[in-house]
Parts: C-alpha cells; sequence; structure tokens
C-alpha cells in the first residue's frame, strides 16, 4: 500500500506542472495589456503607471519561456493577480468564497454518498420489482431535471410561496451580527463558527439558508450515484464468485454486504471523486440561483464581467483540486480492491 502510494505521489509534481502549463496557454492568447492584472498587486499601480510601464516591469514583452517561469514563482508566493470583480487579490477572493463552498459541500455530501449507496442497493436487490422500478424513476427524474430549473422551483415554493428557505448565506441581521459584532471567524463556515461564538441562532438561521441549495445538489448528485450503484451491484451480482457464494448457502445479506458491494465500489469511487470536485468546484449554476456567495458564484461574476484574472484563477484553483481528488480516488481504489495496488 506505501509503495502504491508513494508512486502517485511522485507523478503528482508532474501532473501540476501539466495544469499550470495548461493554464498558462490559455492565459497567452490574451494581449499583454490585458495580463497585467495578473502581475499588480493593487489598482493603485494602475493610477500611478501607464499600461505600457507595467508590461515592461513585469516582463510580458520577454518570451514566452521567460514569462512562465515568473508566473510560477508568483504562484509559488501565492500571488495570482488582482481581481477587478471582486475588488481584491484573487487569492483572497479564493480563500475568502471558498469556506462558504465547503460548507455547502459537506451538507450535501453526506446525503448523497450514504442515501446514493443505499438507495443503489436496496434497488439492485429489489431488481425489475416495484421498488427498484420507484427508485429509477426517481432517478431519472432527478438525473434528467436541469438543475437550475429545480432549483428555481425549490426557491419558488419553499421561499417565494412559503418562506421558509431564503437565499443567500445568512439573514439580513445575522450578517450584521457576524461582520460588524464580536463574532470571530475560526473557519469561515458560518454553521461552525456560530456554534463555536455560542450563537445558536446564527447556527439555525444558517442552516435554514442551506436547505434549499442542499436539496439541489443532493437530489441530483443522489440520482446519478444510485443509477452508476444499481449497474454496478447487477453486474457483479452475475459473476461466478457471487453464485458460489449463494450455494454455499450463505444469507442473502451477507452476499450483497460481503461478496457484491465490496467489488462494486470502484466505479462508484469514480463517481464519488467527481461528485466531490463537482461540488468544491462551486456549482456555479446552483450558486448563482440561490445568491450563495461561494467560489462558483465567484467565478460567475468573473466572467460576467470579463475578469480574466479571476477567471484564470479559479480555472488554476479547479485543476489543483481536480489532481488532489484524483489521487485521493485513486488510493481508494487500492483500499476497496487489493488487485490495484498488486497491479
Amino acid at each position: 500500500m506505501i509503495t502504491y502510494i508513494a508512486r502517485r505521489l511522485l507523478f503528482l509534481p508532474i501532473v501540476l506542472i501539466g495544469v499550470t502549463l495548461l493554464v498558462f496557454v490559455a492565459m497567452s492568447f490574451l494581449s499583454p495589456y490585458q495580463l497585467v492584472s495578473a502581475y499588480i498587486k493593487s489598482p493603485e499601480e494602475l493610477k500611478n503607471q501607464s499600461l505600457d510601464d507595467l508590461v515592461r516591469k513585469y516582463g510580458l514583452d520577454q518570451p514566452v519561456h521567460v514569462r512562465y517561469v515568473s508566473w510560477v514563482k508568483n504562484l509559488l508566493k501565492g500571488d495570482l493577480g488582482y481581481s477587478v470583480s471582486a475588488n481584491m487579490s484573487v487569492t483572497e477572493a479564493v480563500a475568502k468564497r471558498f469556506p462558504a463552498t465547503i460548507e455547502l459541500a459537506l451538507f450535501a455530501i453526506i446525503p448523497v454518498v450514504l442515501g446514493g449507496i443505499w438507495l443503489g442497493t436496496i434497488s439492485a436487490k429489489h431488481y425489475n420489482r416495484p421498488l427498484d422500478h420507484v427508485t429509477r424513476t426517481f432517478a431519472i427524474i432527478g438525473w434528467s431535471l436541469p438543475d437550475f430549473v429545480f432549483g428555481l422551483i425549490l426557491l419558488m415554493i419553499f421561499y417565494g410561496v412559503l418562506g421558509w428557505f431564503p437565499p443567500g448565506r445568512l439573514s439580513m441581521w445575522a450578517d450584521t451580527v457576524v461582520l460588524t459584532g464580536d463574532f470571530v471567524r475560526y473557519t469561515g463556515l458560518n454553521t461552525v463558527d456560530s456554534l463555536l461564538n455560542g450563537r445558536p441562532d446564527i447556527f439555525w438561521d444558517s442552516v435554514r439558508h442551506l436547505i434549499a441549495p442542499v436539496i439541489t445538489l443532493s437530489y441530483l448528485w443522489w440520482a446519478y450515484l444510485l443509477r452508476i450503484t444499481r449497474s454496478s451491484m447487477l453486474e457483479v451480482m452475475n459473476k461466478d464468485y457471487v453464485r458460489t457464494a449463494r450455494a454455499k448457502g450463505l444469507t442473502e445479506k451477507v452476499v450483497v454486504n460481503r461478496h457484491v458491494r465490496r467489488n462494486a465500489m470502484i466505479p462508484v469511487a469514480t463517481v464519488s471523486g467527481s461528485m466531490v470536485l463537482g461540488l468544491l468546484g462551486g456549482v456555479v449554476i446552483v450558486e448563482t440561483v440561490f445568491d450563495y456567495k461561494g467560489i462558483g458564484l465567484l467565478t460567475a461574476t468573473g466572467a460576467q464581467q470579463l475578469d480574466y484574472t479571476l477567471i484564470l484563477g479559479t480555472t488554476l484553483f479547479y485543476g489543483m483540486l481536480l489532481v488532489l481528488i484524483n489521487l485521493v480516488v485513486d488510493v481508494l481504489y487500492a483500499v476497496i480492491d487489493p488487485r490495484v495496488r498488486l497491479e
């Protein structure tokens, strides 16, 4: 196991370099004047110096390899440039918004993974029976329904009609307390920080704002994970070793839990990795529909205002997340199936 993980870690720097090259190639399509914002530290530089001076200052008129090395040096310092739309550095904007997306993802992941795998198992066990047809119908509806449509339906019913689950992260009164009161930020997660500050009222207000976007994300990904789990379970159930286990007199519960589900988890682990990436990536549409100020809404705002620096910065951030999550998925493969680490 240790050797397997070590091999994966050795490839990690190579993949990360590849990600930076792809983003840098995308940047090369922009003019030096458009790229200036990726290098300046504050908007005051634009007021005090001309664009030509800034282009020369940051070497944007230099050969490609020189500019790449300079850009990577800035990345290693955590400098992704200045975002005009966010009115702060890209690094600061991502650090400020990412906890909101983490909070949304954490609340959505648990019902998605546990519910999707459990219902997929139940559906496979009751193949072509009424319970299987019901779960498949809900899964097909969930995966076919666009997320913005489902989100708008929830927003219309639960906020527009019932007034239960409002958009945003906090109500105005709670947001005022968090920003101007003695409220201490420990993690950036409203639910966690409110409990650490002894403010259950802010905790429940935060949960109330999370319910609708979490339901939207959970239903869509739950439907997808259910279908993958069901298909994988049905494929494994037809294997010879499963028939042998039944012939030996093992109960159906033991056959499913010990022999079928464990061997059906590899494609599920792959989908789960993609799901986590999608959730942490911000799920731009869902955050936009519910005005949930996470990294997805940040990216959407940057795109609307043609903020090239912010778009490239968040793209690089997503790329790094993808690499790290794929590494975790590879390790999960080895945990689930020993044959993977032995090959």
